[in-house]
């Protein structure tokens, strides 16, 4: 065979192969994991806030506690007085994450029987221009007391809101461009059978992942 010939049949060969490639090669991963709460380094990428910021008298820690084999949720204990406010955000990405790939957020969690409010942030597109604040989009998270719990919440469930209340308006999450997390206690209940009323609260967190449940297009 000669060398032009050789060349052409390898050129052929790799151009075959790339076209058969089998396309499950091409699809992302089936789960992405966002947050592992597994030691003090990751609890670094979150802060936490409350309305004594403000002068109120709800208040929460953050900390690692020990479960199982060692290092493994994040524990945080909180307590909220009447018509205050108190959760953890993630610090901003470096960048966004990109989640079009996926449909669905799922979090490991073990709490006290009430109800949490799970919030995603995004780049702002909807507020006037000058104004920094994200986007912000939530959805109401039901953790059952003292077993451990996957829950699975859709992202077209969540939906925007602008400093708590929802906005009224036809949006859709761009997930490509997704800045930070946020989880926070919700008093009023938001769930129906959830613990509600001011007084201590307690999630532990094990981590947070993007999957994918329908069929990827």
């Amino acid at each position: 065979m000669s060398r032009f010939r050789s060349i052409w049949q390898a050129s052929l060969n790799a151009t075959k192969k790339a076209l058969t490639w089998n396309l499950e090669d091409l699809m992302p991963p089936p789960e992405r994991l966002i947050f592992s709460f597994n030691s003090k380094e990751e609890l670094k990428k979150w802060h936490l806030y409350s309305d004594s910021e403000y002068g109120g008298l709800s208040s929460a820690s953050l900390e690692i506690s020990e479960v199982d084999n060692g290092l493994k949720a994040e524990d945080s204990k909180w307590n909220i007085s009447r018509g205050g406010f108190c959760g953890m955000r993630s610090k901003k990405f470096d960048g966004f994450i990109d989640l079009d790939s996926y449909d669905t957020i799922a979090l490991k969690l073990r709490g006290d029987g009430r109800s949490y409010i799970s919030t995603i942030y995004t780049e702002n597109w909807v507020n006037s221009p000058g104004q920094l604040e994200d986007n912000s989009w939530q959805a109401f998270v039901h953790v059952p007391k003292d077993n451990w719990y996957i829950a699975k919440i859709p992202l077209a469930r969540y939906l925007p809101t602008w400093r708590g209340n929802v906005i009224n308006a036809e949006m859709e999450m761009n997930q490509a461009r997704i800045l930070g997390i946020s989880l926070s206690v919700n008093a009023e209940g938001g769930v129906p059978g959830a613990r509600t009323g001011t007084g201590d609260f307690k999630v532990e967190l094990d981590w947070i992942k993007a999957i994918r449940t329908e069929e990827y297009t």
